[in-house]
This record gives structure tokens, sequence and C-alpha cells, in this order.
């Protein structure tokens, strides 16, 4: 059992860009692609992480520092410390649970297919931090290992729902046909942006807003450009953190380019998937030509869009607005900073419901960005206890600290707070996910398309 354990552990310390090309060459193999074939697609998509990796990168360097400039500028303190989310994945990775969290999320895939709840195979093993990670506060608040496994099982089995719940969508929105996210960040909005769209249908004047890039462009011709958007919104960034006039035109030119670099490496990481996706059609038709499946894949193949990156900068100063507002009211602590940067995670499968439209897109963030926000505050001492836990080395100064990813996360907090009732809210989250399986398998039809699916 300890060999396994250190094969685990060798496998999480790989990180998403080199452990995903392994995962991909291992499925194309398993699914019958040619070896040379299987092996450039690993590559390709390795490659492809890299560039997402470096772009992400450009953009929270220049809007963690802008962010900062801006706070300062309001003269408002917040005590509890947003470390990003690679500081949240080791905190996950390095707990007590983050040890067992792939063998567990594994076995909850095998099961779920082989009983027919899902259709989702989940090859996106480094996203199980984000199980880990509940299974680790949950773990920390109770002192129960068994407890905290659990609860990050239930919240890999609730994932796997949410991505075929938004499969549909997924692959018509975003032209990804085979695909699925399983993401327990990004997925973890949709239950809520659901409803939330379904409201502002009800409100007359703003269901009828056309506000999807085509539109936009169609519109404003040049000034519609994603590029020039970027540009924009940087200049405008810049102007509220203060900067000088070289401050701004550097601001406005690298978030332009984030806007035409993003798509551009999405591009590359499609390369890489098709030759994959063709091989497991094919392997699925010969096989289970009764049976559906789809592939999990890390969200990250999404925020190229151009309407989820448009939302995500045009939320960086509302989170920032938002943070400021609410620690008025005494509901708000953290301070949105090293994961300003993973907002497109939490938009990208909001677009397909709001089919794009930006204005709605943004509507919903702020609401959901504020939620999180409040229950981010109410267990940012948890999520300090759980980083004690793992040996995370707290940044200089900080006594509490948290992040936008997965500090918020209201699934997370969800989960947590039904496991304060120890086994018996460990029943109800299964009582809960059974009755919604039970009527979502009644009418598929009509979740998908809530949900942003084709009507037809």
């Amino acid at each position: 059992m300890e060999v396994i354990l250190k094969v685990f552990q060798f496998i999480q310390g790989l990180g998403p860009t080199v452990m995903m090309p392994i995962m991909i060459f291992i499925l194309g193999l398993i699914l019958g692609a040619k070896p040379g074939r299987a092996f450039r697609a690993a590559v390709t998509i390795g490659i492809a992480f890299v560039g997402i990796n470096l772009v992400i990168g450009l953009m929270w360097t220049n809007l963690g520092d802008a962010a900062q400039a801006m706070v300062k500028r309001t003269g408002v303190t917040l005590d509890v410390v947003d470390v990003g989310w690679p500081s949240a994945a080791a905190i996950a990775f390095g707990g007590t649970v983050g040890t067992w969290i792939i063998p567990v999320a594994l076995i909850v895939n095998i099961i779920m297919l082989a009983l027919r709840l899902t259709k989702t195979l989940n090859i996106d093993i480094w996203n199980f931090w984000h199980f880990a990670f509940t299974g680790s506060l949950v773990y920390v608040a109770s002192g129960n290992l068994w407890l905290g496994l659990v609860a990050a099982a239930l919240n890999a089995a609730i994932a796997l729902f949410l991505a075929d719940w938004t499969a549909s969508a997924i692959q018509t929105f975003y032209e990804l046909p085979g695909i699925s996210i399983p993401h327990g960040f990004s997925a973890a909005y949709v239950p809520l942006a659901i409803p939330l769209n379904k409201l502002l249908d009800l409100i007359p004047g703003v269901r009828d807003w056309k506000a999807d890039p085509d539109t936009i462009r169609r519109r404003f011709g040049v000034f519609g450009e994603p590029i020039v958007i970027g540009v924009f919104l940087g200049a405008i960034f810049g102007i509220l953190a203060g900067y000088d006039v070289k401050g701004i035109l550097t601001l406005a030119i690298n978030l332009g380019a984030v806007m035409l670099l993003l798509p551009t490496m999405v591009k590359i990481l499609m390369e890489g998937l098709i030759p994959i996706s063709e091989s497991a059609r094919e392997f699925m038709a010969k096989r289970f030509a009764s049976r559906e499946f789809f592939i999990g894949l890390d969200s990250a193949i999404l925020i190229g869009h151009e309407a989820a990156i448009a939302i995500a900068l045009l939320l960086v100063p509302i989170t920032i607005a938002l943070a400021i507002g609410l620690s008025a009211i005494g509901l708000n602590r953290i301070l949105p900073f090293a994961d300003l940067a993973v907002i497109p995670f939490m938009v990208c499968m909001i677009s397909p419901i709001t089919r794009g439209n930006i204005v709605r897109g943004v509507i919903i963030g702020t609401i959901v960005i504020a939620i999180g926000l409040i229950l981010g505050t109410t267990i940012a001492a948890l999520f300090t206890g759980a980083a004690i836990d793992a040996k995370f080395e707290m940044p200089a100064g900080a006594t509490m600290i948290s992040s936008i990813c997965d500090g918020t996360n209201p699934l997370t907090w969800v989960i947590y707070q039904l496991s304060r009732l120890s086994w018996v809210g460990m029943a109800v989250v299964v009582v809960i996910i059974g009755a919604v399986l039970f009527l979502f398998l009644r009418n598929e039809k009509a979740w998908k398309v809530a949900a942003g699916g084709p009507a037809e």
C-alpha cells in the first residue's frame, strides 16, 4: 500500500503540464490510436498547457499589480490574504486527504460508469485537488479522515454529474465533440448560473439585450474586436490603478495580448485533442454502440473563448469593488489578489448558459463572486487550518489565508456545512445527489437546454 501511495504522490507532483500529456498518451493507446499519433497529440496538449499557463501568468502579473494599486488607493485593509490556486492545490495535495484522492476519485468514476450513473471518463487527474480540498476542510474540522474522504468522493461524484449535465452545451458552444468538463471549480457555479439566467429572462428589456461577441463586432466594428476590447479594458484598469501614461499603455497592450494569445493557445490544445477524440468515438462505436461516453478534461480548454475572456476582465474591477463594499458591511475579509486570474475559469461554464451574452455573464458573475466572497470569509479560518495540516508556509505577516479558487467555491462550502452533521450530513448529500440524478434522467433534454444545450 505504501508503494502505491508513493506512486500516486509522484503523479501528483508532476503538475498539470506533465500529468495531462501522460494521461492523454495512455488514453490514446487504450483507445487504439497509433503510438506515434498518440504521442504527438499528447506532446501538443502539453505544449498548449505550457502556453496557456504563460498567458495566464501574464494576465495574473498585470492584473494582480493593478488590483493591489486599486485597493491601496481606497485605503481599505482586508486581513484574509488571497494566496492563489497554486497554493490551494498544494494545500489540498499536501494534506492527509490529498494522499488518497487519486485512487478515491478514480474508484468513484469507475463505479458510476459501471452503474451508468455518468457518461464522463474523467482523465483530468491533476484537478482532483479540488475534491481533495473539500475533503481536507472536512477532515480538519472534524478530525475524522474517513469523513473527509467521503466528502471528497461525493464532490467527485457531483462534478461528474455536472459534467454530464453541461456536456451538450459545452460541446455545442465551444465546438468540442465528445468532451465534458468535470472541473471542481468551474462546474460548481452552474447550479447558481442557471436559475439566475432564468431570472434575467423575466426582466423586461434585459431579456432582449444582445451582447454576444458577434453582435458586438457587428455593432462596433473594429472597436468590438477582442484585442481592441482588451486594450481598452487594460487602459481603464491602469487609470483606476493610478498608473502613469507608460503604465497605462503597458497594461493596455498586455491585456490586448492576452485576448489574442489565449484563444491561440486553446486552438493548439484542440489540435492535440482532435485525434484522441476521433479514436474515442471509433473505440466506443465498436464496443459500446448503445452507450455514449464523454472524455472529462480541464476547463482550461474553454477559457480561450472571447466571451469568457471579456466577461472575466470586466469582472476584475467589479470583484475588487465587491470585496471593498462587502467589507464595509462586515460580510467580507478576503483581499482578492493572486486568484484574479482564475476568474476566466469561474465564468467559462457560465458562458454557454447565457449563449455568450457578455452583459448577462457579467451580471451573473457579479452575483456569484459576491456570494463566494461572503461564503469564503466564513471558512477562512478553516482554510488556514487546512494549510497548517499540509505544512504550508504562510506568507509573511499573514494570519489567515484563502483563495478565490477554492476558498469561495459554493459547492465546497455546502458539502462542508453538511459535514458538520457528521455521517447524517453525508447521507443527506447522497440523498440529494440521488434525487437530482433521478430528476435529470427523467427529463434530460430540458435540463440540458437549461444549461445552454441546443433545443433540438
